[in-house]
């Protein structure tokens, strides 16, 4: 792999990590990591920086010498409400909340660039943008419905994700969908508490939670990929207060619905609702004739779109890595988990999300001891540095001209 940063900004980057790591902030409270991210970037001399993107957003442009495509790289600020149990020197400073996606790391990745980009490219412009509450599926959005977003809106997008159990910097191209939809559906039930002793005079949701308890999982069963895949998983179900005097009036079920395709989750969410619908009608009609009943209101949260990958900008990607020898492999079928990078690729831009091997003895993504590899990081500055070569050349090079025909 050639290399593209000096062993002594690698220092720097991986310094500064293992600083961002110390204090994560989860989705919508970016607010100091923000700041720092637009330290860094006034330090390597971007051409403009933008803040307050969508949130906590920030975003930074390294202008080329000639007009051509807007290339953006982007990357995630959010950390997890999850407590870290790694014993690493730098591990979590705050209670409760920890980067153990791996945001830290593509953070660093990211800035990498800004420093390569000292170099400016031959043509177009690179944004690189550091966007807000990834985690929780609302930041993409956000930023795109900011009114400063046109100033920014790229023809190619590309992004990481770190992938623990495949090796160390190996790097990982999927055609098509890359990341599944997804969404959160939380059913509130309200009744009429009792006195334990005399259930019968309370209203309680308890029969109709057991039932959707078993009923709703069945409508995503999960099984082999593919346009039909459907995953429906029980999170978490409360019923009453901690008592045992008081019959429940009211609880609370969450379920996360997953799909390959937004055409399938959309019919997910239509078969869910109509089996609460039965649900309701079930409880009404055993209730006769007495006036109250169990009832029940639905919100959706953390709604993900299908990531789908541009076939062009993978290609780009492809080549990208080959020019750096870096081991690649093409998916056979997409992550089951989420991301809203997609939101980029239905706004026009031609958009793939790269995956980049962090190692087979990794614990898995959003296990409380996860912890980024710092090797990780030369390989996906270089990645990306290429990448944006490919695009748009590099001033003062004569044998990287940008590789820009068709459509």
């Amino acid at each position: 792999m050639t290399a593209v940063l000096t062993n002594t900004q690698l220092a720097y980057l991986q310094s500064l990590r293992q600083t961002l790591h110390q204090s994560p902030e989860i989705s919508g409270e970016e607010v100091e990591t923000a700041a720092r991210i637009t330290q860094e970037l006034t330090r390597a001399g971007a051409d403009r920086v933008w803040t307050g993107l969508g949130g906590h957003g920030v975003a930074a442009e390294f202008c080329g010498q000639q007009d051509g495509p807007t290339v953006l790289i982007r990357c995630e600020l959010d950390a997890l409400p999850i407590p870290e149990i790694s014993q690493a020197p730098y591990r979590s400073q705050i209670e409760g909340k920890g980067h153990l996606c791996g945001h830290d790391g593509h953070m660093v990745m990211v800035l990498g660039v800004a420093l390569a980009l000292k170099t400016r490219p031959a043509t177009g412009r690179v944004i690189l943008l550091f966007q807000p509450s990834e985690e929780t599926g609302a930041g993409a959005a956000a930023v795109i419905n900011d009114p400063r977003w046109p100033e920014l809106r790229p023809d190619f997008a590309f992004a990481y994700h770190n992938v623990p159990g495949r090796p160390l910097g190996e790097i990982g191209l999927c055609p098509g969908v890359s990341n599944c939809a997804s969404r959160g559906m939380k059913i509130r039930f309200g009744g009429k508490t009792s006195h334990a002793a005399a259930p019968e005079d309370g209203v309680s949701p308890a029969g109709m939670i057991a039932d959707l308890m078993q009923s709703l999982p069945v409508l995503g069963p999960g099984g082999d990929m593919g346009a039909d895949f459907a995953l429906a998983t029980l999170t978490h179900t409360q019923l009453g207060e901690a008592s045992f005097g008081i019959a429940p009036g009211a609880g609370e079920l969450r379920m996360t619905l997953r799909s390959q395709t937004d055409a399938r989750m959309d019919r997910l969410v239509q078969e869910a609702e109509a089996q609460l619908a039965r649900a309701l009608a079930k409880a009404a009609q055993q209730a006769g004739e007495r006036a109250e009943h169990v009832s029940a209101t639905v919100t959706w949260h953390d709604v993900f779109l299908a990531t789908v990958n541009d076939d062009r900008a993978i290609t780009i990607a492809s080549t990208a890595a080959a020019a750096h020898g870096l081991s690649t492999y093409s998916m056979g079928q997409p992550m089951r988990w989420s991301e809203d990078f997609g939101r980029f690729g239905l706004d026009g831009a031609k958009a793939a999300m790269v995956f980049i091997g962090s190692g087979e003895s990794q614990p898995q993504l959003h296990n409380p001891n996860y912890d980024y590899p710092d090797g990780l990081t030369p390989t996906g500055v270089a990645l990306l540095v290429e990448i944006v070569d490919q695009l748009l050349g590099r001033q003062g090079d004569a044998h990287a001209q940008p590789n820009i025909s068709g459509n």
